[in-house]
């Protein structure tokens, strides 16, 4: 492993950084396609190589697929190899009960077609209610696809450590977990990072920036007052609230901008560099807004943080309380302030 690359599992390596995919599927504004697939293949060229989708991120596949066809075009097809895809496989909500291998399978094909991939790098599955105990089954199905050559790697997508640890005893070798983990999220540490190191797992994070909080646009702002600007905003201001508030969260920014200073980079960087040092944290995944955030998230590779730093932002986490429970715990109370917010059954009537 280098500093910029992580072998995932054998002979699979990703770059640290991966580009999020959650930005282009309509929520954050107007879509360019074109200029899009030109935006993910310049995060390809700042050595970004790794992508994050889902079946559920409308038209996002297809834009990375349309990329991945223009890299083999322009440059060939072994640099286009190169880009590495990791998508998710969210059953809707509604259909838990009487999920099929029939349903599993249609919803890789699609992805499969959508990426324009005979193999999908790495599924990275999810499940809403545990009430509905099939998910190790369903995990089942999937790794039938991957040993017929569909699927090369398994994951899952905020499982807690009593399930993730069932999906594990029944012999399905995941090799990730995608999860939120941030400077005021270190839910992970608490249990899931043993049971991960003891299987050769590893976290993919997300949530690093907290949709944009965690950055210098919001060093000495006031509280925002709702509405918020789109629903990432309002996700992670309930992680802030939760986290101890605003003015304990401009403590912590206060924190990171005099570590950013003393590496020359910005807020947002130090914030996922530090997720990248977390026990068991393989990669960070963030999004881009264009081709110049796309350079400035490669530099969160280049970070190398001193003790001194690390204290300085643990002095203002230790006056958190933290956040209650395990990995999405609060986000799966579907009447809570965190559940309430989700969306349920984004995949009725594509499959």
């Amino acid at each position: 492993m280098t500093a910029k690359t992580f072998e995932l599992s054998p002979g699979y390596t990703i770059s640290r950084v991966i580009r999020g995919g959650w930005q282009l599927a309509g929520g954050h504004g107007a879509i360019d396609r074109s200029q899009a697939v030109t935006d993910l293949i310049a995060t390809f060229n700042a050595g970004i190589f790794t992508y994050d989708c889902a079946d559920i991120y409308t038209g996002v596949e297809e834009l990375i697929g349309a990329a991945r066809l223009r890299l083999a075009n322009e440059r060939g097809l072994d640099v286009a190899a190169r880009m590495k895809v990791h998508t998710k496989l969210v059953p809707d909500l509604e259909r838990l009960a009487g999920v099929s291998r029939d349903y599993i399978r249609g919803i890789v094909d699609q992805s499969l077609r959508r990426l324009k991939t005979e193999r999908i790098d790495l599924v990275q599955f999810h499940w809403w209610d545990y009430e509905q105990p099939r998910y190790v089954e369903a995990m089942g199905w999937l790794n039938e696809m991957r040993l017929e050559g569909k699927l090369r790697n398994l994951g899952t997508t905020n499982f807690d450590t009593e399930r993730l640890g069932e999906i594990l005893a029944a012999g399905i070798p995941l090799v990730s977990q995608q999860l939120q983990y941030s400077v005021l999220d270190q839910r992970p540490a608490r249990n899931l990072a043993a049971l991960a190191k003891q299987h050769g797992m590893h976290f993919l994070c997300y949530g690093s920036v907290a949709g944009g909080f965690l950055s210098d646009r919001w060093l000495g702002e006031a509280e925002p007052s709702a509405p918020l600007e789109n629903r990432s905003l309002v996700k992670y201001k309930l992680i802030i609230d939760d986290f101890g508030g605003w003015a304990l969260f401009q403590s912590l920014l206060e924190a990171l901008k005099a570590v950013a200073d003393r590496h020359g980079v910005d807020i947002a960087t130090i914030a996922s560099a530090w997720v990248l040092e977390q026990p068991q944290a393989a990669a960070v995944i963030v999004g881009a807004r264009n081709q110049a955030h796309a350079l400035a998230n490669a530099r969160i590779m280049d970070v190398a943080l001193s003790a001194e730093d690390r204290a300085a932002i643990g002095a203002v986490i230790a006056q958190s309380p933290g956040l209650d429970g395990d990995v999405y715990t609060l986000e799966r109370d579907r009447h809570g302030r965190h559940g309430s917010i989700m969306h349920y059954n984004l995949n009725a009537g594509r499959v």
